[in-house]
């Protein structure tokens, strides 16, 4: 049996995907019953807590929030998985945390005879409901080939990084450099705008050249070109979060990345002006103000 907890943005979508594809039970938990309602629809067992899961699934996801909610879920008092997990059991992190507490989390694990991989996961919300993520795996060679298959439900680029936490390393380095480009990209089009240059226009002609990005064609065309920065979306406190690991693990590796601290500058600005909720391109509106 397949266990999964965390149902938000993309946990609900990716948790959807595997009870569809896998051929395996799935049960789930999450704090909120909505998503376990919707997801009844597809077969899923709603779980009554994690300590539910622990003793009933053999591979266990994860997709929570961040290293805070993972330490809890895995390493916590009473119900955790570190405690009620059966011997042998695979957990696979989705989530994006600090690489310390991956490796941390691995090794009590290993300690345990339990499995651990982290395998966060990269894309849109689109992507995790068409089942096109892709997803960035740390942990031992053995082990990613066993949950391998799985993670193909899920994502159409498997990577394995490496040992424990190169999953999570590689990761904040996708987001770290993901936030660089849209803020970029805010500045390219807020210049646009300021001078008179039609933005969709701006934005189809930096398509076509040397400027192309994934966050032009995504964050630049889907949201800050028609100003829609929902919430419940990956929002500006999120973009905080992961990128405050990775300025955490350049300070341990003794490296200065003063594209990554601008942005986070940034960032910070637009959680002080309210926008911490929204999705995280509405750094756009601190350039070009309307």
């Amino acid at each position: 049996m397949i266990g999964f907890i965390g149902l938000g943005v993309m946990g609900e979508p990716i948790c959807r995907n595997l009870a569809a594809k896998s051929g395996q039970k799935v049960i789930a938990y999450d704090l909120v019953p909505e998503p376990l309602e919707r997801l009844a629809a597809a077969g899923v067992q709603a779980a009554q807590s994690v300590r539910d899961v622990a003793e009933k699934a053999d591979y266990i996801f994860l997709s929570l929030p961040g290293g805070k909610e993972v330490k809890h879920v895995c390493a916590g008092p009473g119900g955790s998985l570190m405690l009620r997990a059966k011997s042998n059991a695979y957990i696979i992190d989705l989530s994006t945390t600090p690489v310390a507490l991956a490796r941390e989390m691995y090794d009590r694990f290993h300690a345990r005879g339990i499995h651990f991989v982290d395998a966060p996961v990269a894309r849109t919300r689109d992507a995790a409901d068409k089942g096109t993520l892709s997803i960035m795996v740390g942990g031992p060679e053995a082990t990613f080939k066993r949950v391998r298959p799985l993670l193909a439900h899920i994502g159409s680029d498997i990577t394995h990084c490496g040992a424990a936490g190169a999953g999570q390393a590689m990761k904040l380095i996708n987001n770290m450099m993901l936030f660089q480009n849209v803020l970029a990209l805010a500045e390219g089009l807020g210049l646009a705008r300021r001078i008179g240059l039609d933005p969709q226009l701006a934005l189809e002609v930096l398509s076509k050249g040397s400027a192309d990005s994934f966050a032009l064609r995504n964050h630049g065309m889907k949201a800050m070109l028609p100003g829609e920065f929902p919430e419940h979306a990956y929002s500006v406190d999120y973009a905080r979060k992961d990128l405050a690991y990775a300025l955490e693990l350049a300070k341990q590796a003794k490296i200065e990345l003063t594209g990554a601290q601008n942005v986070g500058a940034m960032l910070d600005k637009a959680a002080a002006a309210g926008l911490d909720k929204s999705y995280f391109p509405v750094i756009a509106k601190l350039i070009n103000p309307e």
